[in-house]
Parts: structure tokens; C-alpha cells; sequence
């Protein structure tokens, strides 16, 4: 299967118009709609050690700042006009440490785009948190979903990333899809398991663990794979994330409901050749909405959990 979708990509145009992204994804996950599937995590590892935080509570000390351009709305053109800002200005307005509901947590304003990465290089780890959105959203994406993100495995340049971010693999924070799985930049690639889902905005592919293995690349019609399901909380609860990575294979998991899978996590070098993808620094995004994150940590596993689908 994954050869066949390896030489559709290649035939396929990538930027072909909007009436044809359904017939793009069927051609290359077949034609059956993807029905939901009830997914659960079994065999969950036992921590190899003792868990660590990430955020202490106090301050934003391990966290490093950056940010994309003034003008968010310039981030995708392919010649913005203006160079980004980086580590230029103060970021105490962008990026605290507040209290809310009783107790401290890293607040992100959102309304310049950017990041916090971590220090640590972390492999082979079970990485859970909270976050929960705030009231606030801005151009410009105050009328979509609000956007956020934890990306895994980050390295290279600040800014590498349209000016924002770094290259890394992302569990997607985002109303509605959170879980889902992108590909931050254009030398990334993982594979997953993916079906034809009409009601999707393109690429129009969820994922389902009896899916057509499909290669994930920056910049085509398998830029991202969409949740399972939609498995977060109300707007103003707290919502848990567990990630487990082992290698170059990861689990995505969303208020304890496995909900997206990777393996064979990669970055692609000059001469095409793919190196496996197996430790980096996690990085919290902003991305046009107010969130706020807590209870970071991370504790190490040797093994990751499994994926179950249960009789429908």
C-alpha cells in the first residue's frame, strides 16, 4: 500500500484545485468513507524512571522563546517582506507564568505567532499535560478554531519553519482535531494508517488503525492526518495529552483516548536519503489563540502502548 500512495503523490499534482481534493484523497485511500472508529489504549508501559518536570510552577526557566513575524498574516507567503522577531523584543506579553483556577500554569497570549521550546533533548518518553483554551482569539484566525500545538521531536534552526517554528513532529491542539498529526516542516516524514473522510476539510484523511499506510510530507495531499476522533472537552475544561514516543514511533492520546499513531518518524537529508527521527525538544505553540498549559512532565518508557479498536 505504501508504494502504491509513494507513486500517486508523484503523479499527483500538489497543488491541484480545491474541486479535486476529494478525489485526491480517494486515489490514494481508496474509496470507503471512514467510519469512526471506538479506539482504547492497552498495555500501557510502566514508567522506566522517575518523571520529571517540565515546567516547575514558578517560572518559565527550561523554556526558550521566539517569535514569527508582527504581521502574522504574512507567515505563509513565500517572501514575507519582513524578517521575524525572534528573540528581538521583551516576550514577558507574549509568553507568563499566571494563576488560574487556584493554581499556576504557562499562559500564551497567542496573538504573535511563535513558540516556547524546551531545553531538554528528550527520547523514549511518555510526555502527559493539560491545557485548556482562554476567552481570546486573533486575526488572523479569531473566526476559525482555536489553534495551538505540541510539537515533538524539534530540532534545527529557530524560525526554520515559516519564520516561527522549528522543524518537528506535531500533535495538533486544535477545536475539533486535536490529536491530529502534521508535518512541521519540509524535510519530515512519518508514515500512518489513514481513510477517506468526505465531511474533512483537505486533505479529507482520518486516522483509522485498518487504513492505507500512507507517507506524510509537507506540502502534499498527506500534510496531515486527522484524529480518530474528536475526543476533547468542552471550551473551558482542562484537557489531558499523553504522548508516548519510543524511537521513531509515537501515540497520540487525548483525554485517555488513543486517537493517531506514527511510525517511522524521519527527517529527509540533501540526498534523499530518510534518517530515523528519535529524540528532539517539545515545543508549545502559539497560534492566533489565548491557552494555557500545566502540569508538564515527562517520564521514561521503553516500550509504547497498543492501539485496540473495539467491535463496533
Amino acid at each position: 500500500m505504501m508504494l502504491r500512495s509513494l507513486a500517486l503523490l508523484i503523479a499527483l499534482p500538489l497543488a491541484a484545485p480545491a474541486q479535486d481534493s476529494k478525489e485526491l484523497a480517494r486515489a490514494l485511500v481508496g474509496d470507503a468513507p471512514a467510519a469512526r472508529q471506538r479506539l482504547v489504549l492497552a498495555d500501557v508501559p510502566k514508567p522506566a524512571g522517575k518523571a520529571i518536570a517540565l515546567f516547575d510552577g514558578r517560572s518559565l526557566r527550561g523554556w526558550q522563546p521566539w517569535l514569527g513575524y508582527a504581521d502574522p498574516s504574512i507567515t505563509y507567503r513565500g517572501e514575507p517582506g519582513a524578517p521575524p522577531l525572534g528573540t528581538s523584543r521583551d516576550t514577558s506579553g507574549d509568553f507568563a507564568v499566571r494563576t488560574i483556577d487556584g493554581a499556576p500554569a504557562i499562559w500564551i497570549k497567542g496573538q504573535t505567532w511563535g513558540s516556547l521550546v524546551h531545553r531538554a533533548d528528550l527520547h523514549d518518553y511518555h510526555l502527559r499535560l493539560q491545557f485548556k483554551w482562554g476567552p481570546k482569539r486573533w486575526a488572523p484566525r479569531d473566526t476559525q478554531p482555536p489553534n495551538n500545538g505540541l510539537l515533538y521531536h524539534t530540532h534545527g534552526r529557530p524560525g526554520a519553519v515559516f519564520g516561527t517554528w522549528q522543524p518537528s513532529v506535531e500533535f495538533e491542539v486544535m477545536k475539533g482535531s486535536t490529536g491530529m498529526l502534521v508535518m512541521v516542516g519540509k524535510q519530515l516524514r512519518a508514515h500512518t494508517t489513514a481513510a477517506y473522510d468526505p465531511a474533512l476539510i483537505a486533505p479529507h484523511l482520518r486516522f483509522r488503525t485498518d487504513g492505507h499506510m500512507v507517507d506524510m510530507i509537507n506540502g502534499t495531499p498527506t500534510w496531515n492526518v486527522e484524529a480518530a476522533t474528536d475526543a476533547e472537552k468542552a471550551e473551558g475544561e482542562w484537557n489531558t495529552l499523553d504522548l508516548y514516543v519510543v524511537g521513531d514511533r509515537a501515540v497520540h492520546v487525548v483525554n485517555g483516548v488513543p486517537v493517531a499513531e506514527a511510525r517511522d518518524l524521519a527527517v529527509l537529508g540533501p540526498d534523499g536519503k530518510r534518517t530515523p527521527l528519535t529524540h528532539g525538544h517539545v515545543q508549545l505553540q502559539s497560534e492566533g489563540a489565548e491557552t494555557w498549559f500545566r502540569r508538564i512532565t515527562v517520564e521514561p518508557i521503553r516500550r509504547l502502548p497498543r492501539i485496540v479498536a473495539m467491535p463496533s
